[in-house]
Parts: structure tokens; sequence; C-alpha cells
């Protein structure tokens, strides 16, 4: 199973590009991962936030195959502590199918992408600036990782 996290635009700002990197390192030490960047879409002045999302939409579900486990970052999406979600990353694994773990642009997800979507994840009832998003769940990653593995990097 690989681990593929895809992201809508750049990750502004060297501080949080590199924990990213370093991170994702991190993470292809336990399971093969990815991270692939959807460049922003040019122009979006003169689009609405609905036209913006469809076509972010369309570009991250030509990233995804019919058999990928398609999980979405959404404020509507489930919590989990640390531990469960590294149980769920587990039981994710042991499926067989390659995970794909989205955050999307900054209005969120089209409704195409909502439909296609296997499950949606929230890291906290805070809000969170898409930068911080995925190095926290980057972080998480990687502590399910190693919590998977027995290693004493979460204290709990």
């Amino acid at each position: 199973m690989k681990t593929t996290l895809i992201l809508m635009g750049k990750t502004d700002g060297k501080l949080y590009q590199t924990a990213i990197d370093d991170y994702a390192a991190r993470i292809a030490h336990y399971m093969p991962f990815a991270v692939k960047v959807i460049p922003d879409i040019k122009n979006t002045r003169t689009l609405s936030e609905d036209q913006q999302k469809e076509r972010e939409g369309q570009l991250i579900l030509n990233q995804v195959t019919a058999q990928d486990s398609l999980v979405l970052l959404d404020e509507h999406g489930e919590e989990r502590r640390g531990l469960d979600f590294a149980r769920w990353l587990g039981k994710r694994q042991a499926s067989g199918r390659n995970l794909v773990l989205v955050i999307g642009g900054p209005y969120g997800f089209s409704e195409a992408v909502y439909r296609r979507a296997d499950e949606m994840v929230s890291l906290s009832h805070m809000t969170f600036s898409h930068q911080m998003v995925r190095l926290i769940l980057a972080e998480q990653l990687y502590r399910a990782c190693t919590i998977l593995k027995g290693e004493k990097y979460h204290h709990e």
C-alpha cells in the first residue's frame, strides 16, 4: 500500500516546507509515501468560489484511481486521538488499497470530490491555516507510524 498526500497549491514559507519535507522523509522509512503538489489555479480573481472548487476538484480527481481510498482533510470529518489515528492508518494499510489524503484549496472541495471521497478526517475543531494543516498532518502521519512500530515517539 502506498500513501500519497495531495496538496492544492505550493507550501508558502520555507520553515513549513522544511518541516514537511523532514516528516515526509521520516514517514518514507515506514511506508511508501509521496507528497504531490497540484499547482495553484491561475487567474482566480475572475472565478467564483464554486468555479475555483470545481477546477481544483477536477485536478484532484485526475490524481486518484478507482481503486484508491480517498480521504479528505475536512472540518466536518471525524476527529481521532493519536492512538486511534494510528489504528485507523494501520487498518488502511492492511486493506491493500492505496491511501490518498487530500488537503484542498482555500474554499474546500467540489461536490464531485465529496462524492468520490471514501472518508473525511478532521484534525481539530479549531481552524488552522492550510500551511499549518500540511505540517500537522505530516507530523500526525509520522506519529502514527511510530505508534504502529511500537517506538517511543508518542507518550501516553
